[in-house]
């Protein structure tokens, strides 16, 4: 599979969102969910995006992270190349999601998410929203302190707008190597962020490159263009997206979100997918 860069580590052009696996009301059991899993592996996913609040609510947080880490150890082959990123500073009360981006609980749910994942630092450690109680330079100070004190090896943010990104770059130094923000073809809201996440070597996750769990199963009636491009590529809608999601920027590692095997395998495709500079042009209008 095509190659890109995360900081100083080379991972999959594609990576696996595994949110779905975990936080979807009708999740996939859990032999369905790692049968996921491996078939990223086996399509070369070398990235895997999970968080300790991906799950259906506060009392099994932390599930997403332990069936990621499950499916790594029961996969037959080498995956010592495969960066699992994860975040912290969501809160879950039942089911609802809220904020914690405090020093003290970004470290209490850093030193959580490693048992969880059963290693030593965590390769990719993104804060992953903005905290309104908590000034953000403290929340990047914190991520600073984790990546200094060698819990995790890479630094992201979640969820930033550019004046955030400027903060963190100037806080967190060189440890900080991504962004991971929302952008798909209906929401283009990010596009500064990704062009200036390209000018500063950092990488552009886009979350819901497809428009979300409950718009990507209408993605053909809401975003035509890209529909019609598949049909004369006889391709599915969510693997031109993907294809166009690449062409943006080098800087661009697209994360779609997956439940079912074939879905990430067809994901992982538009890897090979080249898009004419005439499509692309309709697809960017």
């Amino acid at each position: 599979m095509q190659q890109r860069r995360i900081g100083d580590v080379t991972v999959s052009a594609i990576g696996l969102g595994a949110m779905p696996l975990s936080s979807k009301e009708d999740r996939p059991s859990h032999d369905d969910a790692v049968a996921t899993v491996h078939a990223a592996l086996d399509a070369g996913v070398t990235l895997i995006d999970t968080a300790d609040a991906y799950a259906h609510d506060e009392a099994e947080f932390g599930h997403n992270e332990s069936l990621v880490a499950a499916a790594l150890r029961s996969y037959g082959g080498d995956t010592s190349s495969v960066l699992v990123a994860t975040k912290g500073g969501h809160t879950r009360r039942g089911s609802d999601w809220e904020l914690d981006g405090t020093p003290a609980y970004l470290r209490k749910a850093c030193e959580a998410s490693l048992r969880r994942l059963g290693v030593d630092a965590i390769g990719l450690y993104q804060f992953h929203r903005p905290d309104p109680a908590t000034p953000w330079e403290e929340s990047m100070g914190a991520l600073r302190a984790l990546a200094d004190d060698g819990l995790v090896r890479m630094v992201g943010i979640s969820n930033a707008d550019v004046a955030q990104i400027d903060v963190a770059r100037s806080i967190v130094g060189p440890a900080l190597v991504s962004v991971q923000n929302q952008f798909s073809p209906g929401w283009r809201y990010s596009a500064d962020e990704l062009a200036h996440c390209a000018d500063h070597g950092l990488a552009f996750l886009p979350w819901s490159p497809f428009g979300g769990v409950s718009a990507a199963g209408s993605l053909d009636a809401t975003a035509p263009a890209f529909a019609e491009v598949a049909q004369e590529l006889d391709v599915s809608v969510y693997r031109v997206t993907v294809a166009w999601h690449l062409a943006q920027s080098d800087a661009v590692v697209p994360i779609p979100g997956a439940s079912r095997p074939a879905s990430i395998v067809d994901s992982a495709a538009a890897a090979d997918l080249q898009l004419t500079p005439e499509q692309l042009t309709r697809l960017n209008g």
